[in-house]
């Protein structure tokens, strides 16, 4: 196997996008996979802004508690069912209720507007719009709790 056709597979593996979305963004950064990467993130985002407007009425509650010390509670919704049992999907809920437990927000804007626990250069909205632009719908954090002794 190629090297163009490696990094293609890992740019789909990272974020989802579609084949030629991956060889197109390769081809525009002149080979370089970390523009290509950042190429492909830019235009999604451009796709979910699009998505924004759209009504979430499934979801699911994910739970953590911490050393029996610390609990969350996180309503994470999307568009429809499908999305919501996907793996990219449920991931997030369980970063974002190990970021809740961990950093203790006011609301949803304040956790949203959080460094990453795991990676501090990217932002928890910017993980939210990474698995939008991977499930191709609209995903919010509807509400969370979190109870600490």
């Amino acid at each position: 196997m190629n090297s163009s056709i490696e990094n293609v597979q890992r740019l789909r593996d990272m974020t989802g996008a579609g084949v030629m979305e991956c060889k197109k963004a390769l081809a525009d950064a002149g080979g370089d996979f970390d523009a290509a990467l950042a190429l492909i993130r830019e235009r999604g985002l451009a796709k979910v802004e699009k998505r924004s407007g759209r009504e979430t009425g499934a979801g699911l509650v994910q739970s953590y508690v911490h050393n029996e010390r610390i609990g969350v509670l996180l309503d994470l919704r999307a568009e429809t069912d499908f999305v919501v049992r996907s793996e990219p999907f449920r991931a997030l809920a369980k970063e974002l209720v190990l970021q809740i437990s961990a950093t203790d927000p006011a609301n949803v804007e304040e956790l949203l507007a959080q460094p990453s626990i795991r990676d501090e250069s990217r932002t928890v909205d910017a993980l939210v719009k990474d698995v939008i632009a991977r499930v191709g719908e609209n995903v919010k954090i509807h509400r969370f709790s979190r109870l600490e002794l």
